[in-house]
């Protein structure tokens, strides 16, 4: 997700396959942040806690254009980990989508005890 043009194929990918929400692991960003690009499409994404990091364990979510009207509010939980909140039709019930990037057999122990 490093130039924008990948912004545009994830969107054209969206569309093909008439999804809503997409949760995408190592988004090689370098700060937590929400961009809204110019076709409308929101993608939220994390950041690492560590200055200086590897930038290959951040998650982020991008929402279609009708989910992006529906969402109240998204959160980071470390650089793993992100979650973002929808009003449903139903007042009471929100819907909570979870993205995260999970230690693999290649990393540390630490990086496993810590996720």
């Amino acid at each position: 997700m490093k130039e924008t043009g990948r912004f545009d194929q994830t969107v054209t990918k969206m569309s093909r396959y008439k999804l809503s929400v997409l949760g995408i692991s190592e988004t090689h960003r370098n700060q937590a942040q929400q961009k809204t690009l110019e076709s409308g499409e929101m993608m939220l994404y994390s950041d690492h806690e560590e200055e200086n990091a590897s930038h290959i364990q951040e998650v982020g979510v991008m929402l279609y254009k009708q989910p992006r009207k529906t969402h109240i509010e998204w959160e980071q939980h470390g650089s793993r980990l992100i979650k973002v909140s929808f009003k449903t039709k139903k007042e009471e019930i929100t819907m909570n989508v979870i993205q995260c990037h999970v230690p693999t057999n290649d990393n540390n122990e630490e990086d496993e005890r810590q996720f």
